[in-house]
Order: C-alpha cells, then sequence, then structure tokens
C-alpha cells in the first residue's frame, strides 16, 4: 500500500492540485475539523459506500492516526481501487481544518 505523509498531502491542497481525500473517522471526529474537501465515509460504510467512487480516481485515506485508514485503503485496493495511506492519520495534521 502506498503512503503519504501529512506535509506532503498538505503540499497538495497549497498547489491547488486536484486531490481526493476520504476521512473514515466517525461523525464526532469529523465535526472537530476534517481537511477541507475531504469526503467523509465512516470506516464502516466504505464497503457499502465504495461503488460511488470512481476507480480512475485516486484516492488519499485519511483517520486519527492512520490504522483505520490503512484498513479502508485495503479494502478499496482489493477491489481495485488506486489509494494512498495518510501516515499519521490528523494526529500530525498542521494544515487547514473546516
Amino acid at each position: 500500500m502506498k503512503q503519504i505523509y501529512p506535509n506532503e498531502v498538505e503540499a497538495l491542497l497549497k498547489e491547488k492540485s486536484p486531490i481526493n481525500i476520504i476521512d473514515v473517522r466517525e461523525a464526532d471526529e469529523v465535526q472537530a475539523g476534517k481537511i477541507p474537501n475531504a469526503i467523509h465515509i465512516p470506516l464502516g460504510l466504505v464497503e457499502f459506500k465504495m461503488q460511488d467512487l470512481d476507480k480512475s480516481k485516486e484516492y488519499i485515506m485519511v483517520c486519527r492516526s492512520g490504522g483505520r485508514s490503512s484498513k479502508a485503503a485495503t479494502l478499496l485496493e482489493d477491489h481495485g481501487y488506486k489509494v494512498v495511506n495518510m501516515t499519521g492519520g490528523m494526529l500530525e495534521w498542521n494544515g487547514p481544518t473546516k
């Protein structure tokens, strides 16, 4: 599984690069702040929502520390999606939140 560091994701946002971020934390965690433009799909719903995702796009998976996003990334990868796990999760995120 490919990995990306939070500072690299922040750099992509600053460059206005077209990136797709999926936040797999629970709703109460996301209310505290998420990366701007991230799509919220709790880990337990990823399996049921994956048909709404585009297999031609690459998705950056995010959670609190990197564990749940790693599980989500593995699930999506096993179904043919292009995914990258953000190592360290939101605990390591220093960029803007919404």
